[in-house]
């Protein structure tokens, strides 16, 4: 650890100049290497040592303060007081960085960004250069508390990213991932350790040895997985098919990069006798076997004894939480990098529920927001720009000719392959640019690299800084370059209304709980599938990604699927037996583990995969049977379904399932009494997309149907092409079901949106109803809607959806919103309420007449 330090300490005066350079850490780190060797010749018997350190370094005597001081009102500083400071310390850093993150949130860049800059902020690159602000925030008794809890923080971190990286995938990935992977890796180590060896000669000593070149080389080629997920969540990418690509080669090249890291630390151990090599590989060997056999099966023996659907026990939850520290303890005892026994144990808990879900669950938050900005902090203390330009050109360019050439050829490297693979360039270059990102576990190891004295202050600067650079410059790119949702839109029409008569009708049906079960099959059958017009259901259970990093699409008919995640069996089992009592449905079953944030792109990827012609989903608030006039919000749906309304390539709609529409036993065939069902027709695309599949439901004989079309006075505010196509549809609808004595239809002619209520509100007080059946908003004359944009509070529902859902109305009838499929080029408004109102009175966009 110390042997490079001999001629330092031969030649003191050049080497204090250099080290009085680094003002914060630099002499600290120098001055601990001079000691480290002056006791090296001490104990090689060496006259003289110890007088000399005397001699270098005289002792310092230091005031200790009062733990508690008496008080600001008796003259004291509370910064006086360590334990006072520290708590200053902690708000002041997790300010500081949430300030940064707030500000920087618009420019689309990733929360490490914000976390960096902000430690750099604190360090003597800025505020640190102020002498009275370092000797008050962080004097030395308080670096070491920072320090102490950052590394800590480092620690736990990796613990969780081992939780949520899942290797199975290596048995799954294809050969294109395998193959950008490993020349994603190949091709930057190559070129930047031939960088290195070039300019080997202008190095120092330290970097200068093979084993440090092969670490810094390797940090440049490697992307690691616990840096890309959280960086591709902040981006809203896990989900798409980009960010599963990125993922499942980052796991790849992470398998690579864990056994290059155990290869560099034999090799540092082995410098001075090769003995410590094979020690060093004994006690690693050791390690793995007992956390791969004895820790691995005490947490499957864990999972075992914990009831399905429980929580884990808190007395496990505490005894792993202890087994981190225990196991960064052993692996720096052992000389290992300190991080590597948490990843290790993390990567032995099983992902997922109940116990890498709890584990996350009840940690991450904890983690991520306040202690990992003392380990950002730590980073910022480290990083000094003014030593690095001090430092000089001279003795960093070759560094920084191996980080140019690293980052370029990483670039390079993964691209080509990609394009080799068919992919289209602009898919290939978002890949690159993923795979070109970094963050904490670089960072983590350009600590490690000081610990070990193979870098010092000005190229640990170097390297933070070009972090800084690539990941801020990456993430706004890949922003711009890949829009998820672009495959969604499509230019063929995938309505009810256009789709042709007796051929399969395909509907994705989404499921959050077991209680939307009844309803949904209720709705199902009323829709009147038969011999001639099948339906073919693809139910997705949607749950919410927890203990996990990795999103899993799981398709139980054509995969094999982890026991863990049974728990949905009731739902998929409601519904297969509903489509087994009738011969015509068919049943396919899915579950969608993923972020809230990127559910929607799982709902509109298998409606796109399997040409669904409706999605159907359930609203965001829940109403118990038991409980009348009770809502029950289900937390981040109201999100999920609103980007999917606004990105589904087919039509879409909404069930507000209040408890009186779930009787699957009268479904499947009972002899009670006749729905009811109310069609609100109000003109425009989304009101014809409803009426077309109110007139689908007619077909069942237990269904009587009432249309209410809503006219404007004296047609003020029509629009000529919307009401064309409305009398269109409306005159087609009626002469096919004139005769048919279960259907009526009657118009209304209305002033404004006060009628509009008035008149919706007399038609339930004189008759009881099941359904109504709204559409959302495209196309709706706003003269019909004029005063009403204060009853909109639920976006997904439209004005007059959301009016006939709300409690006020006083109906227990369900409400099914239906919007007709935006085309591509189109897309609904994205005014307020009243602009859109407003705007409809004057003028119509002709997306509408296109999706019509």
């Amino acid at each position: 650890m110390v042997r490079g330090f001999p001629k330092l300490f031969e030649s003191p005066g050049e080497g204090f100049e250099w080290a009085s350079a680094w003002p914060w850490r630099g002499r600290q780190y120098y001055t601990r290497g001079l000691i480290q060797a002056a006791l090296v010749r001490v104990g090689q018997g060496q006259e003289g040592a110890v007088s000399h350190i005397h001699a270098r370094f005289p002792l310092i005597c230091r005031k200790y303060h009062r733990s508690h001081p008496l008080g600001i009102f008796f003259g004291e500083s509370p910064l006086d007081s360590p334990f006072l400071l520290v708590l200053f310390e902690i708000v002041f850093i997790i300010c500081t960085t949430s300030i940064i993150r707030f500000l920087l949130k618009p420019l689309k860049q990733p929360r490490v960004i914000s976390e960096m800059i902000g430690g750099i902020i604190v360090g003597p690159s800025i505020l640190g250069r102020n002498k009275k602000f370092a000797e008050a925030m962080l004097p030395d008794n308080s670096q070491l508390v920072v320090r102490s809890v950052g590394i800590m923080a480092f620690m736990y971190f990796m613990f969780i990213a081992g939780i949520k990286m899942d290797f199975t995938l290596l048995k799954r990935c294809g050969r294109k991932h395998v193959y950008i992977a490993v020349t994603g890796v190949i091709i930057p180590t190559a070129t930047s350790a031939a960088v290195a060896f070039l300019t080997r000669k202008s190095m120092d000593p330290e970097l200068a040895k093979v084993s440090s070149i092969g670490a810094i080389t390797t940090s440049l080629a490697v992307t690691s997985f616990p840096v890309l997920n959280p960086i591709l969540k902040d981006l809203n990418l896990l989900s798409s098919e980009m960010g599963r690509m990125a993922i499942v080669t980052a796991v790849i090249g992470d398998a690579i990069g864990i056994n290059i890291v155990i290869a560099f630390e034999a090799a540092k151990q082995g410098e001075g006798d090769s003995v410590d090599a094979v020690w060093y590989l004994i006690s690693l060997v050791i390690l793995l076997a007992f956390i791969c056999i004895a820790v691995r099966r005490t947490m499957l023996w864990i999972v075992h004894k914990t009831p399905v659907g429980k929580p884990v026990s808190q007395g496990y939850i505490v005894g792993i939480l202890l087994g981190v520290l225990v196991m960064g303890f052993l692996t720096d005892m052992f000389g290992m990098a300190i991080a590597n026994g948490p990843l290790w144990l993390g990567l032995v808990i099983p992902d997922g529920p109940p116990l890498g879900a709890t584990l996350v669950e009840r940690t991450e938050t904890l983690i991520m927001e306040i202690f990992m900005p003392f380990a950002f902090a730590v980073v910022g203390m480290y990083t000094d720009v003014y030593a690095m330009f001090e430092f000089g050109w001279s003795g960093l360019s070759p560094l920084f000719g191996m980080i140019v050439t690293g980052y370029i050829s990483k670039l390079l490297g993964t691209l080509i392959p990609s394009l080799l693979c068919q992919m289209p360039f602009r898919d290939s270059l978002t890949l690159s640019l993923m795979m070109s990102l970094r963050g904490q576990v670089e960072l983590l190891l350009y600590i490690h690299w000081i610990d070990k004295l193979i870098i010092g202050v000005p190229p640990f600067t170097l390297l933070v800084l070009s972090t800084v650079v690539i990941t801020g410059i990456a993430g706004p790119l890949i922003s711009f370059l890949y829009d998820p949702t672009r495959p969604y839109m499509v230019n063929k029409r995938r309505t009810i209304q256009h789709h042709p008569p007796d051929t399969e009708l395909r509907l994705v049906v989404c499921v959050h709980e077991e209680e939307s079960v009844a309803g949904l099959i209720n709705l199902l059958e009323v829709s009147c599938p038969t011999v001639d017009s099948p339906f073919s259901i693809y139910s997705l259970h949607l749950i919410e990604l927890i203990g996990r990093g990795i999103p899993l699409l799981v398709d139980y008919e054509n995969e094999e699927h982890s026991p863990e995640y049974t728990n949905d069996d009731a739902i998929h089992n409601a519904l297969k037996l509903y489509s087994e009592t009738r011969g015509e449905l068919k049943f396919n079953a899915f579950t969608a583990l993923a972020p809230m944030r990127s559910m929607y792109q799982n709902i509109c990827e298998l409606a796109l995969d399997n040409k669904a012609t409706l999605i159907i989903l359930p609203f965001h608030k829940e109403y118990p049977n038991n409980l009348e006039g009770t809502q029950i919000l289900r937390r981040g749906v109201q999100s999920v379904n609103i980007k999917v309304l606004s990105h589904a390539p087919c039509s879409v709609g909404v069930l507000v399932d209040k408890g009186n529409f779930r009787n699957p036993m009268h479904a499947a065939g009972g002899s009670m009494r006749r729905h009811h069902f109310v069609v609100l027709f109000l003109g425009g695309a989304d009101a014809r997309e409803a009426l077309a599949y109110a007139d689908r439901m007619v077909g069942n004989l237990d269904v009587s149907l009432t249309v209410i079309r809503f006219l404007s006075f004296n047609h003020e505010g029509d629009d000529e092409m919307e009401k064309k196509l409305d009398d269109g549809l409306v005159t087609w609808f009626w002469v096919k079901n004139e005769s048919n004595e279960r259907v009526r239809y009657r118009e209304v002619v209305v002033r404004n949106g006060a009628e509009t209520v008035a008149s919706i509100q007399a038609v339930n007080d004189e008759a009881y109803c099941d359904l109504w059946i709204v559409g959302r908003y495209q196309g709706i004359n706003g003269k019909l809607l004029e005063g009403l944009e204060a009853w909109s509070e639920d976006n997904e529902l439209g004005v007059i959806g959301d009016y006939v859902a709300s409690i006020d109305f006083g109906s227990t009838a369900s409400v099914l919103v239906m919007q007709k499929q935006v085309l591509r080029g189109q897309g609904p408004p994205k005014l307020g309420w009243k602009k859109r109102l407003s705007s409809f009175n004057n003028s119509r966009s002709s997306m509408f007449l296109c999706s019509s």
